[in-house]
């Protein structure tokens, strides 16, 4: 089986350079000694091995600690996150948010016989869905995947399970964001599927 690694359009490298990220406003040296807990679901170096949890290295700035802050304030739940959220300070916030933008992202690879679904992941991820009046997935997560500082997360290298089971968690509003929930309802679970392979695997 080949493995493949899809690479950005050339002529859409200068708008990857637009959505470089930010530097963290945390401490990444300090953070790297509040981590310790987080290896067990998100890997070492924030490189998760198992698709229920998002690799969280090279996420942009920001986006790390935002999340926190959900399931800090309860606005996000999650039986695992919510509790161990709870006691982190916003010191602890920012430093572990700084720590996991610091890694480097992990790179993600497809075979051969899914560069066809790639493919049409690509169209929508690039096209959006006009039918539906579904927007470029890479308005907001950049023509790389690599995302946009603080609000829009990377894509590019978490697992393609991952993303297609955030994707359906927002379609069918278990997971709550004013822009994905309307976006995932109109896509189809095999549109969702594609997308996902294909921006996992973007350079």
């Amino acid at each position: 089986m080949m493995r493949i690694r899809l690479g950005v359009i050339p002529g859409l490298v200068a708008a990857l350079a637009l959505t470089a990220p930010a530097q963290a406003a945390g401490d990444a040296e300090a953070g790297a000694g509040k981590v310790a807990t987080c290896v067990a679901c998100h890997g070492q170096g924030g490189v998760s091995t198992n698709p229920e949890y998002p690799s969280l290295a090279g996420q942009v700035p920001g986006y790390v600690g935002k999340q926190l802050h959900a399931f800090k304030s309860g606005k996000r739940q999650n039986p695992v996150m919510s509790p161990m959220a709870v006691p982190l300070s916003e010191e602890d916030i920012a430093d572990i948010d700084a720590y996991y933008a610091a890694q480097e992202a992990p790179q993600r690879f497809i075979g051969e016989e899914q560069v066809e679904a790639a493919r049409r992941g690509e169209r929508i991820y690039r096209g959006g869905y006009r039918p539906f009046s579904v927007a470029a997935c890479m308005g907001c997560h950049g023509p790389g995947g690599h995302g946009i500082p603080p609000h829009y997360p990377r894509l590019s290298g978490q697992q393609a399970a991952y993303l297609e089971n955030q994707l359906l968690a927002f379609k069918s509003g278990e997971r709550e964001h004013d822009i994905m929930n309307p976006i995932a309802f109109k896509l189809s679970r095999e549109q969702i599927r594609d997308i996902a392979l294909y921006v996992s695997a973007l350079e």
